[in-house]
């Protein structure tokens, strides 16, 4: 089955990774709880591939953060 992804950008909602909402399907509102795929664009962020299990729209997120630097 051929894959459509088209690429979304989002912004965080609350400060820590953890406390963000999982996405859902723009196309049948399904809940995502994993994506498909990861990949890291550069030093300070990453993109990540979602495919619906119910309809199977597909996207990328991206997501940017910042280093933490241990002394």
């Amino acid at each position: 089955m051929p894959a459509i992804a088209e690429s979304l950008s989002t912004t965080p909602v609350h400060a820590a990774p953890r406390e963000r909402e999982l996405p859902t399907c723009p196309v049948c509102a399904d809940s995502m709880i994993a994506a498909e795929a990861s990949a890291f664009l550069s030093d300070n962020a990453v993109s990540y591939l979602w495919t619906c299990d119910t309809c199977g729209y597909g996207f990328v997120t991206e997501h940017s953060f910042k280093a933490i630097i241990c002394n």
